[in-house]
Parts: C-alpha cells; sequence; structure tokens
C-alpha cells in the first residue's frame, strides 16, 4: 500500500532529505537513484533534462529480431483509458521520443536486448517495441497476452515468467559534489 520513497523514508528515519531522482514503472525492476540533499536532486535532474545520463535497460522482446543496432524514433502521447488507466501510443501529436536497441543474445523466438534511453517518455521502452512487432515479453499492457499466459503457465523445468522481462541495469551520470563521472550496474 505504500510507493517505493515511502517506504525507504520509513527505513530510514535518520535521513532529513530522501528523494526518487527518476522513476520507474511498477512491473520494471533494477536501478533506482535517490538523492540524500536537495542540491543533489536538482543537479541530476538538470542533467536528466539535458540528457548528460546514460540509462540502460535489459529486456526479452518477443519475435525474431534482425539487427544488431537499431534507432526507434516514434513520437509518444500519453492518454487515459475510461478506467483512469495511463497509456502511450504512437502519434504524430505526440512529443518525440528515441530509443536505441542493442542485440545481446538471440533465442529462438526471443531476443534479449539492451534499450537506451536518449529520451526519457512514460513506457517509452515498452511502445517502441510493441509498434515495433516485438513487444516485451510478460508485458501485461503493450504485450501479446496469449504468449504471456503461456509463459506464467510454463512447467517447472523451463520456469515460468511471472512479471515482465524489463530491467533499469546501468546509469552513468556526474556525482553532483565531486563531478566524477559514475556508472552504477
Amino acid at each position: 500500500s505504500f510507493g517505493v520513497i515511502e517506504q525507504l523514508r520509513a527505513s530510514r528515519p535518520d535521513a532529513k532529505f530522501l528523494e526518487l531522482v527518476h522513476r520507474l514503472d511498477r512491473e520494471t525492476s533494477g536501478l533506482l537513484m535517490l538523492a540524500k540533499k536537495r542540491s543533489a536532486l536538482t543537479n541530476l535532474h538538470e542533467q536528466m533534462r539535458d540528457g548528460h545520463t546514460d540509462k540502460r535497460y535489459l529486456t526479452l522482446a518477443v519475435g525474431d529480431w534482425k539487427n544488431p543496432r537499431q534507432h526507434v524514433k516514434l513520437a509518444l502521447r500519453k492518454y487515459s483509458t475510461p478506467d483512469g488507466e495511463r497509456r502511450v501510443s504512437v502519434s504524430p501529436d505526440g512529443l518525440a521520443s528515441h530509443t536505441v536497441f542493442t542485440l545481446l543474445k538471440k533465442y529462438p523466438n526471443f531476443a534479449l536486448l539492451e534499450a537506451e534511453l536518449k529520451t526519457g517518455r512514460t513506457h517509452q521502452i515498452r511502445v517502441h517495441l510493441a509498434s515495433s512487432g516485438f513487444p516485451i515479453a510478460g508485458d501485461d499492457k503493450y504485450g501479446d497476452f496469449a504468449l504471456n499466459k503461456a509463459l506464467q503457465k510454463a512447467d517447472a523445468t523451463r520456469g515460468a515468467l511471472k512479471r515482465m522481462f524489463l530491467h533499469a541495469h546501468q546509469i552513468t551520470f556526474t556525482h553532483p559534489e565531486t563531478g566524477k563521472i559514475m556508472t552504477l550496474n
């Protein structure tokens, strides 16, 4: 019933200031960056806004991915469904967005990709892949729903996929106080 920042604050009551620098979709695992000072938060937000950070994700795309490296530039528009759920679609009147996908490994009917965000739009990786015909395995909003159901019921020897296969695995930024370039994995 609590968000991640509320849980972190509750676990560190001595921290005078604790704020999320960026967000992840609820279904996405991986790195989250927190600031312990307001000056660090504003500095890191500025770096992100100006494109001076490098965020990388790992994802398992469904389909026969061909290109070793592929740029996807599709404008994205946010909207709400009748029940209030946030969704994103490709639309000419949307905001410019750019993701670079690098093929890491091919499997039968799947591809392990690294996604490099050039812009940071809501559901960007998910919608760019789904709109390109390669939905993320386990994505319950933009994915292949029949395949997701089959993956959830996989037998014990193969293992079942119980969640979306999208993981924030690396971020590079300049430390707000030291000026040192840092890469976290």
